[in-house]
């Protein structure tokens, strides 16, 4: 029988034969997708399938979309990863049709598969249910269309419309693949075909367009100011270490070697974008981690370009065919050890993929079927509901960031029920017996307190007049504010409930001012105040997002209404 097998594997065709192997690894990566716990962002994109809707706050709906069809065919972990698992093989198939040499062989086949299965970041995005694979996906069918379209063929330019607009329906680093094609062929932008693609893209997005008007354009305040931070070295460093590490580097030296000698200019428009993707991913990204941290995944298209140039170099040099074949058996190796730990966890690595059934089986023990108000862990508040199916909320978090979590309504749904909410971990001894702390088997705390007749007043909104964009330290500012109570019940502010002025700079400076103003909003209606703030000397020289917010102790806040911007000059 292992004779037959032998003849028969030994028959195979190149094309044949890469389907094969990518097929394997498709039942393997199926395999880790139904044994392997959620991580964070994983369960965040769940919470995000329960109402689908054409834009979430940080990502565009193709995820959701995904994982609300997994979920209508499987249950558990395997229902939200496994649209995510059939993608993989699509693209790698697609760029495999892409960079086939015309004489292809079997050892082409095999030196293929072996470069794409030990790209370190394609290993772990081949199953995990996150945007990156539906981008990479969409920008395999971008950079197909975008050589049928550079070779003149009929109806390419509608495709390449569709496929830009998949792209940003998966991931708006989707435009940057666009960018960077045009920038390699800047030839093509004197084809009306071109603009005529541009127009398809724009027609199909229109419904997400609408939703970002009528969410105030959420996503891209976020991604394109939000996100910003002050510069920090280490924002740098870590990133180019990651790039290191994430395309294997075994082969790094490799793809500097092949991104040098492989000569592209003759070769078409498809062969010169693909030599640009690797060096415009990574190095727009670079410069972005000078204003903020990136993600290595941020830079996964990049990997279309790796591997099409190691290809291409290494079946033309023997010898560095031999090392690459070497050191993808090396690195295969070690990669399946660590799925078998991903979903056996023998070393007892407390990571967010491990001990979640358990560590929030344990707070929902606490809660005892109330609900559960998070502090600021967005993802691990989607989290205990997957795995616990108790209700939750997290509450936008001034300190941190905002999310998903304020365009729901989960927390209305718990007016006047008694809730457990999440605060910090004391430092001394709680002498008031009001906080209890739980430790996880994950190895976190889960610290809360019981709030007897929960009254959100995250919707009250509180409009300001008055306030210039450019003041100066030791100025009286007067301020009008108009504040709407939404809520069926009224909220005395000056007690319990307090005014606070908010001054924001960046994503972790937050200077919180208590104001002394005492009110009554009635339900559902609109009050006005006047207030007086004396910008302080430790504002000087910034710029910040100034809004007010009401403040509870034990919770957080985020602004009620909208944020101005005001900079603030040093004392005149």
């Amino acid at each position: 029988m292992m004779a037959s097998i032998r003849k028969t594997y030994a028959a195979l065709r190149p094309d044949t034969l890469v389907m094969l192997w990518l097929g394997i690894w498709w039942c393997a990566n199926l395999l880790e997708a139904g044994f392997t716990e959620l991580a964070n962002d994983e369960a965040y994109y769940h919470l995000f399938a329960e109402r689908l809707a054409w834009g979430y706050f940080d990502h565009p709906p193709v995820t959701a979309l995904l994982v609300w069809l997994g979920e209508r065919l499987f249950g558990g972990e395997l229902g939200v990863r496994f649209f995510f698992t059939l993608l993989q093989p699509l693209y790698l198939w697609v760029l495999w049709r892409l960079v086939r040499p015309a004489g292809a062989q079997r050892r082409d086949a095999t030196l293929y598969v072996m470069i794409c299965a030990a790209t370190l970041m394609l290993q772990l995005y081949g199953f995990i249910a996150v945007p990156d694979g539906p981008l990479l996906f969409s920008a395999a069918l971008f950079l197909w269309s975008f050589r049928n379209f550079a070779e003149r063929r009929r109806g390419a330019w509608i495709w390449m419309g569709a496929a830009m607009a998949l792209m940003a329906y998966s991931k708006y680093h989707g435009a940057l693949v666009v960018l960077f094609a045009l920038a390699a062929n800047p030839r093509l932008l004197r084809r009306p075909g071109l603009y005529a693609s541009g127009a398809v893209a724009a027609l199909l997005l229109i419904p997400h367009l609408v939703w970002q008007y009528e969410h105030d354009w959420a996503s891209f305040v976020y991604h394109l100011s939000s996100r910003n931070a002050t510069f920090r070295v280490n924002y740098v460093t870590e990133f180019l270490a990651n790039m290191l590490v994430v395309f294997n580097p075994f082969f790094v030296p490799l793809y500097v070697q092949a991104w040098r000698k492989t000569r592209v200019a003759s070769r078409g428009a498809l062969w010169r974008t693909l030599k640009l993707l690797p060096v415009a991913f990574i190095g727009f990204f670079l410069l972005s981690s000078l204003r903020g941290y990136v993600q290595p995944q941020w830079v996964i298209v990049a990997a279309f370009g790796l591997i099409a140039l190691l290809f291409d170099y290494a079946r033309r040099h023997p010898r560095t065919r031999r090392y690459v074949m070497r050191a993808g058996a090396v690195t295969l190796a070690l990669m399946a050890l660590v799925r078998l730990v991903m979903i056996f966890n023998p070393l007892g690595i407390r990571f967010e993929v491990f001990d979640n059934r358990e560590s929030y089986g344990a707070i929902a023990a606490e809660a005892g079927g109330r609900p559960v108000v998070f502090r600021h862990g967005y993802a691990v508040a989607a989290k205990y509901i997957f795995y616990t199916g108790g209700e939750a909320y997290c509450q936008p978090n001034i300190r941190y960031r905002t999310h998903q979590w304020q365009f729901r309504d989960d927390d209305d749904r718990f007016t006047g029920r008694e809730v457990l909410v999440e605060c910090p971990t004391p430092t001394e001894a709680d002498t008031t017996g009001r906080i209890r702390t739980l430790r996880m088997a994950n190895g976190r705390s889960f610290s809360w307190f019981v709030d007897p007749a929960f009254h959100p007043v995250r919707r009250v909104s509180i409009a300001i007049d008055g306030l210039p964009g450019r003041v100066s330290a030791g100025d009286t500012l007067h301020l009008a504010l108009r504040v709407e109570n939404p809520y069926p019940y009224a909220v005395e502010v000056g007690d319990s409930v307090q005014l606070s002025m908010l001054w924001k700079h960046g994503r972790f400076r937050v200077e919180e001012f208590v104001l002394p103003q005492r009110l009554t909003l009635q339900a559902a209606g609109a009050t006005a105040c006047d207030v007086r703030f004396v910008v302080p000397q430790q504002l000087a020289g910034e710029r910040f997002d100034v809004g007010f917010a009401l403040r509870r102790e034990g919770y957080t806040n985020w602004y009620n209404g909208k944020a101005l911007p005001v900079e603030v000059a040093a004392a005149r």
